[in-house]
């Protein structure tokens, strides 16, 4: 496993798609930080991390021929292997709150931003990009973030942390082929945050409105019931969650 260990970067994402422009490198290449100054998350949000309290990293999966309509695939893989990661450390109620934020109790403790490379229809490369809050206590502007330390109380080794997340992207990929797609949805929908619960939402023209997360289609697409009994689904683009 090759780590390339970096102080401050503007963001690792980005630090590793250039390396991969300029020379060919091995599976699971990681990119570590101790500080971003342009941390990303999904819709371009920036991830804002006190320096050398979490952990930034991005990781490298190549030969993954996934078909570009299945690359919502990508993004449950990572985000199981992270509740797997938590699940070992008794984080309490630990759920995935669509399409990739890892929530425990309710708050938010990791952030996930998954970049592909494609080519003719396939997903070759892919980029993955995840954030966890480790060992950070405050969160200014953010009252719904929390930290492995803020729940347990102690703090952990963001090095040994790392090394059981990556074991665990690994097993997930190894034991993925794409006769178990309906398997990985099954997972990835047994610990989706609010499922079957009434919820409010926010589309993309500011209108509010209520319904009940019944799961994700093949696409990735987050399909809630309404209230006239009509089930839709909607992109990351389309809506919000606000609960």
């Amino acid at each position: 496993m090759n780590i390339i260990k970096l102080d401050a970067i503007d963001s690792t994402n980005s630090y590793l798609k250039k390396i991969i422009l300029e020379k060919d490198i091995s599976d699971y290449t990681i990119v570590t930080a101790n500080f971003q100054t342009e941390g990303k998350g999904q819709l371009g949000y920036m991830w804002e991390s006190e320096d050398s309290k979490n952990l930034l990293c991005s990781i490298y999966k190549k030969d993954l021929g996934i078909k570009v309509e299945d690359q919502f695939v990508l993004s449950m893989l990572v985000s199981l292997s992270i509740i797997r990661t938590l699940e070992k450390l008794n984080l309490p109620k630990l759920y995935i709150k669509w399409p990739n934020d890892i929530m425990s109790d309710n708050k938010k403790i990791c952030g996930i931003l998954v970049e592909n490379m494609v080519k003719q229809n396939s997903i070759k490369e892919s980029v993955i990009g995840i954030g966890l809050n480790v060992n950070q206590n405050t969160f200014k502007n953010l009252p719904n973030a929390t930290s492995i330390k803020k729940i347990k109380g102690v703090a952990f080794n963001i090095d040994e942390l790392l090394n059981d997340l990556v074991n665990n992207i690994k097993k997930q990929f190894i034991d993925f082929n794409q006769s178990k797609i309906d398997l990985v949805f099954r997972q990835y929908e047994d610990v989706l945050y609010r499922i079957n619960i009434p919820s409010t939402f926010k589309n993309s023209e500011g209108d509010v409105f209520t319904g009940f997360i019944k799961g994700v289609n093949n696409l990735g697409r987050l399909k809630v019931l309404l209230e006239d009994n009509l089930t839709k689904s909607y992109s990351i683009k389309d809506i919000s969650l606000m609960n």
